[in-house]
């Protein structure tokens, strides 16, 4: 049975840093991290190899988050720094059996079946 848990978010100033993490049991596919800000879209913001070799994240966030994962690739880390207030939002991990890199960079959040239950991001100004 595939189990994701986040933790780690919480509110700070803009250009503070935040560490999210999410457990996972139940899986050795990719695992992404996803983010919701207010009153919009659900967004990609990083996936990571099972082997925890590989990454990629979005534009945006480049030079200021990283993903990784720990040695036993149970745990998967979204370090954030210089955090901005467009940061803001519930962040989630995600993951869907059977898809391995490269061709979990193609999945869209609707191809996930697998979420944890998120945690929150505040960036203030």
């Amino acid at each position: 049975q595939v189990r994701l848990v986040e933790s780690g978010g919480g509110s700070v100033q803009a250009g503070g840093s935040l560490t999210l993490s999410c457990d996972s049991s139940g899986t050795n596919a990719c695992v992404a991290w996803f983010r919701q800000p207010p009153r919009k879209e659900r967004e990609w913001v990083a996936t990571i190899s099972p082997n925890g070799i590989a990454t990629r994240v979005t534009d945006g966030v480049k030079g200021r988050f990283t993903i990784a994962t720990d040695s036993a690739k149970s745990t998967v880390y979204l370090r954030m720094n210089s955090l901005k207030p467009e940061d803001t939002g519930m962040y989630y991990c995600a993951t869907e059996l059977g898809v391995y890199w490269p061709a979990c960079l193609r999945l869209k959040d609707s191809d996930y079946n697998y979420w944890g239950q998120g945690t929150q991001v505040t960036v203030s100004s």
